[in-house]
């Protein structure tokens, strides 16, 4: 999925739902949402919190609310993408132009506004940092390489660390941890590329 960097770039290059896109960005603008790029994709902030997303894929367009978990969902149009991932987010998927309601859309951004006020918020769980073994002995042998990830967030830490626990195969885990060697010495991140 291609990442765009203005919101304007992404509506013009949508293909398959273009008017259906520029229909939900027209309401949501009538709000008091602020609109931005996050993800290469369009997102509604209020007093800098993401309150909604809106993007498409094959078979569905639709929007995003971010702390969707608390909306009151009168009209059961909201669905968990990810169940037993994702806790907060909720997408309203549409098939069709036809199924553009602006009246409901509104109640619910109006809603979903209101909650990120009030502060209403699902906070990510904070995962704890395990080492495999095979990073282990590569910072037992290498100090420098050992310094340079202690000095990088635990985010980036983190992701380090399950990319190589994700490995199958010792054969993988030891290609992985050559390409990661020079980046961790270089302080950057293994998805920065993709931020």
């Amino acid at each position: 999925m291609k990442r765009f960097k203005t919101a304007d770039e992404f509506f013009a290059s949508e293909t398959m739902y273009p008017g259906e896109l520029a229909r939900l960005r027209e309401i949501i603008l009538a709000t008091e949402l602020h609109e931005t790029v996050k993800w290469g994709a369009p997102v509604y902030t209020i007093e800098g919190k993401n309150v909604a997303g809106i993007g498409s894929f094959k078979s569905y367009f639709g929007i995003w609310f971010f702390q969707g978990a608390f909306l009151r969902d009168t009209e059961k149009v909201l669905i968990n993408a990810q169940e037993g991932k994702t806790k907060g987010m909720r997408q309203w998927r549409f098939e069709s132009g036809n199924e553009i309601n602006k009246k409901l859309i509104l109640k619910y951004l109006k809603e979903a506004i209101a909650n990120s006020k009030a502060g209403k918020e699902i906070k990510p769980e904070k995962k704890s940092l395990s080492l495999p073994p095979e990073l282990k002995s590569a910072f037992s042998g290498d100090l420098e390489l050992r310094d340079a990830f202690e000095k990088i967030t635990p985010g980036k830490q983190r992701e380090y660390a399950e990319y190589i626990s994700d490995a199958k195969r010792e054969a993988t885990k030891a290609v992985r941890l050559e390409k990661i060697r020079p980046m961790i010495k270089a302080k950057i991140g293994l998805n920065d590329k993709y931020k």
